[in-house]
């Protein structure tokens, strides 16, 4: 399994309010923007991401960080087999992704995803 990129989500009610700011301060844009989250990525370098998110749109919590990998179900089998909390099932989203969401041992909650 390969991590393609690695991107925090962070909370903020309103997350188009930040667009401003990743735009004037670190010249990102948005690449990507459903309304109750917002992306913005490095022109030249769309692996640099950061995302701000109001809540997920279908897990029931919120997570810390998305991980990109070339394999999800291959990700997702290795969590069960180390009996890791999965905090949201391995779920084909609307919105053109395969995800899950497990907690680390330190309890931060990974949105493990790939892109089918």
């Amino acid at each position: 399994m390969f991590v393609k990129r690695v991107v925090p989500d962070f909370p903020a009610p309103e997350p188009a309010a930040s667009g401003e700011f990743y735009a004037r301060v670190l010249g990102l844009e948005v690449v990507m923007d459903l309304g109750w989250i917002v992306t913005f990525a490095a022109p030249g370098n769309p692996a640099a991401q950061i995302s701000v998110m109001r809540q997920d749109a279908s897990a029931p919590v919120q997570p810390d960080v998305s991980i990109e990998v070339d394999d999800v179900d291959a990700a997702h089998a290795a969590a069960e087999r180390l009996g890791c909390e999965i905090l949201h099932p391995l779920t084909d989203e609307p919105w053109g992704v395969r995800r899950f969401f497990v907690r680390d041992p330190s309890g931060k909650v990974l949105n493990i995803l790939g892109h089918p």
